[in-house]
């Protein structure tokens, strides 16, 4: 995948993405919404096994910079159905980054890979949410109380879609 947006050139993880990848995924508030913050190593292994070798996401460049400041989950969850979901540097949240950029996925999902579906799941009731509906998804459903948090707690899990026709 190569594509290029405003300010933003999403492409292929890299072994020359960790320490910019380690920036986000090490980062405790970034990931509070997931899992634990990663170490250097754990972060290392998931670039090369995960985004590297099984092509599971793909990272958001900085035009500017060259730096990644972003990983977009994008992978095949079923026949023309695509997951998306997305951590930032927290340096560039509140920005247009992430939508500038998860749209020009989603969009070539629909565009250049037929897509019939794009889905995106969240714990985060707020930011995230907002930026699923941005994006144009609808809402799917909410599992209450399916998964506990970085913290423990039990939480909702929030499903987003779009569909081919919805973007008519």
């Amino acid at each position: 995948m190569n594509i290029k947006t405003d300010r933003m050139i999403i492409r292929d993880f890299t072994m020359n993405d960790i320490n910019d990848l380690q920036d986000i995924l090490g980062d405790a508030e970034t990931m509070k919404n997931c899992e634990p913050a990663y170490t250097i190593e754990k972060t290392a292994d998931f670039l090369q096994k995960f985004c590297i070798e099984k092509k599971g996401a793909v990272a958001a460049i900085h035009k500017d910079t060259a730096k990644a400041i972003g990983y977009i989950l994008f992978n095949e969850f079923d026949d023309g159905v695509y997951e998306i979901g997305w951590f930032f540097n927290r340096a560039f949240w509140r920005q247009g980054f992430a939508y500038e950029s998860c749209k020009a996925v989603i969009d070539y999902a629909f565009d250049k890979m037929n897509a019939h579906k794009v889905f995106a799941e969240t714990i985060d009731g707020m930011k995230s949410v907002n930026l699923m509906k941005k994006l144009g998804m609808k809402t799917e459903g909410i599992q209450r109380s399916q998964t506990k948090d970085s913290s423990g707690n039990w939480v909702d899990v929030y499903f987003y879609g779009l569909l081919s026709e919805d973007r008519q």
